[in-house]
């Protein structure tokens, strides 16, 4: 069996056993005293009490000078557009462009009316024609056919001469007479006073082209000395020379309506 074990408590700081002397036992109390001077204020200062009742805010102090800005934000969704403004008043015109290419030809119109292409030339030659003087109230003869371009204008008589078609008909006439007189057209033998034409003196022509307008079929076209008139005309042959001289009149149909 082992030794037998001790039941002794151990000994505190400040205790002392009766062997130790009194030197020894006069350290321990030293530095026991030391101990608890150094212990007592770090055991005092340990202990914390609960925290107090917050105290009433103080005064707020003076506004502090405005920072630096900030870095600029991210830019926003676009709004909805606003309505629409009044419009302004309109500018002065621009230049002209330069012109622009031709373009296609457009398609063929509608074929117009049928034109008339009726025409007939009709005169005399002195000598041997008009060997009489044309009366006042009379007509010139014109007893030859010249060229023709249809049937729709005709001599019905060496001094009358009868236009088919309706319409607007080109007269001109020429006749070389001796004395100072005049000639008209009759249609139907009633004088076209706006075809008067003559000459005062000497020997010339008396001439005139004009427009006639017909309303019926077959109306009848004349040349004619005016009724009024004083002097018998003479039909002028071998005018100006050795050769006999025309007389023409030359009807040409230019609208039929």
């Amino acid at each position: 069996m082992g030794e037998p074990q001790s039941t002794a408590l151990p000994l505190r700081w400040w205790q002392f056993t009766d062997r130790e002397d009194a030197t020894l036992r006069g350290s321990r109390l030293i530095v026991g005293a030391i101990s608890w001077a150094l212990v007592l204020p770090l055991i005092g200062c340990a202990a914390v009490g609960p925290a107090g009742a917050d105290g009433a805010a103080g005064p707020q102090g003076a506004q502090g000078p405005t920072g630096a800005p900030g870095l600029p934000g991210a830019a926003g969704a676009q709004g909805a557009a606003g309505p629409r403004g009044a419009s302004g008043s309109d500018g002065s015109s621009g230049a002209a462009g330069a012109p622009g290419a031709i373009g296609p030809q457009g398609p063929a119109g509608v074929p117009g009316a049928p034109g008339s292409s009726a025409s007939a030339l009709f005169f005399a030659l002195m000598p041997p024609d008009n060997t009489a003087t044309v009366a006042v109230g009379g007509d010139v003869e014109f007893p030859q056919n010249g060229p023709t371009t249809n049937t729709g204008i005709a001599r019905s008589s060496t001094t009358a001469f009868t236009l088919a078609t309706p319409g607007v008909y080109r007269v001109s006439f020429q006749v070389s007479v001796t004395e100072a007189g005049q000639l008209e057209l009759t249609l139907d033998g009633v004088p076209l006073q706006y075809t008067v034409t003559g000459r005062a003196t000497g020997t010339s022509l008396i001439g005139l082209t004009t427009l006639v307008a017909t309303t019926t079929v077959g109306q009848v076209l004349t040349v004619r000395n005016p009724v009024g008139n004083s002097t018998a005309l003479t039909i002028t042959p071998l005018a100006g020379g050795a050769s006999s001289s025309s007389a023409t009149l030359l009807i040409e149909l230019v609208k039929a309506n």
